[in-house]
């Protein structure tokens, strides 16, 4: 039997609240998204595990009934039913904690999260994932820039709208400020 506590890396007495903060945190530090190859199957795997905790300790009833199953088993903090990990889950789990784990909702926990979150954007492929979106933004909006002054200037010399764009470029109050701004 999973030891959900563990898991949520939450004491037993923990509040709803508490334990909706360690599912958030931690959803979000093993989300597969983040990581490839071998670290994102361990965090498909885990995301597995914290949402089947997360499942059973957010409803009253089904925590009351994992309690109740802890304390016939005897196992108040270690569960014994547990396989033992592998040698490389076991180094994919030392790598992932690397020196120390800090407690949910502390401030060191907030800090670990933003440094996964700037690693992330730091790799590679994101940052060139982040340039692509980014040449074609500014491609989008220059070609905007041509068309609307394409239109601009095609109204400008057909006849019947004369009248209208030198009505809206030299007689209206907010382009007038504008010009005003670059005399």
């Amino acid at each position: 039997m999973k030891n959900y506590y563990e898991i949520l890396e939450v004491n037993k007495k923990a509040s709803k609240e508490v334990i909706d903060k360690a599912y958030k945190v931690l959803i979000k530090k093993y989300h597969p998204d983040l990581y490839s190859g071998e670290k994102q199957q361990y965090a498909e795997k885990k995301t597995k595990d914290i949402n089947e905790a997360y499942r059973i300790l957010s409803n009253e009833f089904l925590k009351e009934q994992y309690d109740n199953e802890l304390e016939k088993q005897g196992e108040q903090e270690e569960p014994q039913g547990v396989k033992k990990q592998s040698k490389t889950e076991e180094e994919a789990d030392t790598t992932w904690k690397q020196v120390k784990k800090p407690k949910v909702g502390t401030l060191e926990s907030m800090v670990e999260l933003t440094k996964n979150l700037v690693n992330t954007i730091k790799n590679r492929e994101k940052r060139e994932e982040i340039k692509e979106v980014t040449k074609k933004d500014i491609i989008a909006l220059v070609l905007t820039i041509i068309v609307v002054a394409t239109i601009g200037v095609a109204l400008w010399f057909i006849p019947f709208t004369n009248g209208w764009m030198r009505q809206l470029l030299f007689e209206n109050p907010i382009f007038n400020w504008i010009g005003g701004l670059f005399s």
